[in-house]
């Protein structure tokens, strides 16, 4: 949809009028990410701040002179021209506040104590006060520039074109006019641009951008390819799979923008304090500045309303109102540098609380890369027919084992031989071929159709034929661990998490990959529904804490709702699970797991070391300001030095 001209500059206008440190930006419009050193960004507030400390150095080393001018005209000339040069934003925007209704305001907390120091004869230290709160507020902006653009870079993922294939040539157009099952070359160096599947063609392409993962990934026919990764050596021809709106950069994107708007609870709590936190303080330095001197006569005015300057400059509330949310929105950005999204700090704050980590077991904790790897024969049948009568009664499943089955088969299936097929859920197929009743599934598939047959327990993934009631034999699957998936259990183990494993397999395959990870407590053959009864259960046994479930198909988007925290396998991952879970790892490694834990607990610690520090540094320069002892100058480190601390406290998480 396009918007007139003429009503996005009236929209911005009336945004502007609001909220006058808003920046308004076309979404329409293409925007790069511009590479600009941070002085020049912000030239114009340094030359500010320059000319503030000249007019402090003048105005201070002729102090005696300007001050025995008439009317002390030349301290007002020398001092206010300088006010004025370093405050003139400060006031406007307290004024324009005012105007507005919104009365307390760190802006107005600074232009109400400066102006009262004028007003007293201090004009060396409220000039000093608005220099220095300038020189804080150049300090912040280049903070959060950084941290800002730490999440934008990811945002140039979005391709800005595709080269579509029609016959034989190629044409640059948009990636949303591309519709599923065009045809797209992939040139070296070129992001690509859409999900698809490569037909030709190979490759390394970079994923660092999706995944975090540095080392190159090779791409060759019938690999699937991800929007956003960039092809670096040969050229691809990939079938898009996908539209624009829905492929994995599309997806990306949308979780990184929405991912600010989730606050955590912290985020809140700061939020509402400074509401109620600095009316407050007015209304106490108001009572402060003329009780004493009203109730004792050798008290005076001046002293009072001095002291009460000073607090009103100490209590600002900005260290904790800016550093708390750049603190969680670096942690946002650290994780996604990592390959793992989450869509709110709420769920980066829930993730430190994680007691208990499910898993899923085919596609989270093995590769889900199924292979017929024995066919046991019984009752005169040949490893051929047991295979060929599987293959036709699994031909329409998309289950991985049921593409193993087909794979091992290795031809053509002829759909006129298949007459029925009934699918039995949690026990497997049951089909007619060639009019035979094919039963192909599990151990109880066969005991509720009462076939007899030799052996119940198999170990490893096991898949029963039997035709016509009579018992052929049974097919055995093998799947591999993922390469790090007994890391990730040690990892979490090692910060004292219990970790279970959910599956469908019959109790010995269980048994058998549950001994590999070494993992507390597995459940077996289970259904989808099962799988909830198990997170509800583990849920109410958590003692407080909370359980996240990790899992990749869309037979586990119900789970990952139902759990406290939802983990979805992004790269290979179902749509449904992706979209229901709170945090997508996007390198399908269990291991990102404990990585992000560790994200979120240093994320949370560096929140709470900002609070701690700054209410305490606070309450304590507040005192001291009460009792006389702290001046404007002690004011200005209780109030913009403890927000810089802060603040590059809060960016430590990016550099880790």
């Amino acid at each position: 949809m396009t918007i007139d001209t003429d009503n996005i500059e009236m929209v911005k206008a009336h945004i502007k009028k609001i909220e006058p440190e808003v920046e308004v930006e076309d979404n329409e419009k293409e925007t790069k990410i511009v590479s600009t050193s941070e002085l020049a960004e912000n030239k114009w507030t340094i030359i500010k701040a320059v000319t503030g400390i000249l007019f402090l150095i003048a105005g201070m080393v002729f102090e005696d002179e300007i001050h025995n001018t008439p009317f002390h005209i030349g301290e007002y000339l020398i001092f206010g021209t300088g006010y004025l040069i370093v405050g003139w934003k400060v006031i406007s925007s307290a004024v324009k506040n005012i105007i507005r209704g919104q009365f307390f305001d760190e802006q107005f907390l600074m232009t109400i104590a400066t102006l009262g120091a004028f007003a007293i004869d201090q004009m060396p230290e409220a000039m000093a006060v608005m220099l220095f709160y300038v020189v804080g507020e150049l300090f912040q902006d280049i903070a959060v520039n950084r941290s800002r653009k730490s999440i934008k870079a990811l945002l140039e993922i979005k391709p800005e074109y595709a080269n579509l294939l029609v016959n034989g040539e190629t044409t640059k157009v948009s990636p949303e006019s591309i519709k599923v099952g065009d045809t797209i070359i992939v040139k070296a160096g070129e992001k690509i641009p859409l999900d698809g599947v490569v037909t030709d063609g190979i490759s390394f392409v970079d994923t660092s951008a999706l995944t975090g993962e540095s080392v190159p990934r090779k791409l060759k026919e019938k690999d699937i390819a991800l929007s956003g990764t960039i092809n670096q050596t040969g050229v691809l021809t990939i079938k898009v799979t996908k539209i624009f709106s829905e492929s994995s950069v599309s997806k990306i994107l949308e979780l990184v923008e929405n991912a600010t708007a989730k606050k955590a609870e912290t985020e809140k709590f700061i939020t509402t304090f400074a509401k109620y936190y600095t009316p407050i303080v007015v209304i106490g330095a108001f009572l402060l500045a003329v009780v004493p001197p009203l109730l004792f006569s050798a008290q005076t005015f001046s002293e009072w309303i001095y002291r009460a300057l000073v607090v009103l400059v100490i209590s600002c509330p900005c260290a904790l109102v800016i550093s708390i949310p750049l603190g969680y929105f670096g942690g946002i950005g650290s994780a996604s540098r990592k390959g793992i999204l989450v869509k709110g700090s709420n769920f980066l704050d829930a993730l430190t609380e994680v007691k208990t980590v499910v898993f899923d077991k085919t596609g989270t904790l093995t590769k889900g890369e199924f292979k017929v790897s024995e066919v046991v024969t019984s009752n005169g049948f040949t490893k051929e027919q047991i295979l060929e009568y599987a293959a036709y009664a699994e031909t329409n499943s998309n289950h991985p084992v049921a593409k193993s089955i087909s794979d091992a088969y290795g031809n053509d299936i002829d759909s006129k031989r298949i007459k029925r097929v009934e699918e039995i859920s949690g026990h497997g197929i049951k089909a007619v071929i060639d009019g035979q009743t094919v039963l192909a599934g599990n151990d109880k598939l066969l005991h509720k159709e009462n076939i007899a047959h030799p052996l119940c327990n198999v170990e490893g993934t096991v898949v029963h034929v039997a035709i016509d009631n009579v018992y052929a034999g049974y097919i055995i699957i093998s799947d591999a661990l993922k390469d790090d998936a007994v890391e990730a259990i040690e990892k979490l183990k090692a910060r004292n998490i219990l970790t279970v494993m959910l599956t469908g397999d019959n109790k010995f395959a269980a048994a058998a990959f549950a001994k590999k990870l070494n993992i507390d407590k597995y459940f077996y053959e289970l259904l989808p529904e099962d799988k909830v009864k198990h997170i509800e259960n583990l849920m109410q046994a958590g003692k407080g804490g909370k359980v996240a479930f990790v899992g990749d198909g869309i037979n586990d988007a119900p789970v990952i709702a139902r759990a406290d925290i939802g983990i979805a396998m992004g790269a290979l991952g179902s749509d449904a699970a992706i979209e229901t879970a709170d945090i997508v790892l996007m390198t399908d490694s269990p291991s990102k797991v404990a990585i992000a834990i560790e994200v979120a607990k240093r994320t949370r610690n560096i929140v709470w070391q900002n609070i701690y520090f700054a209410m305490g540094v606070k309450l304590v320069f507040i005192i001291l300001g009460v009792f006389g002892i702290a001046t404007m100058w002690e004011a200005v480190f209780g109030d913009m030095g403890v927000a810089l601390i802060a603040i590059f406290n809060a960016l430590r998480i990016l550099r880790k």
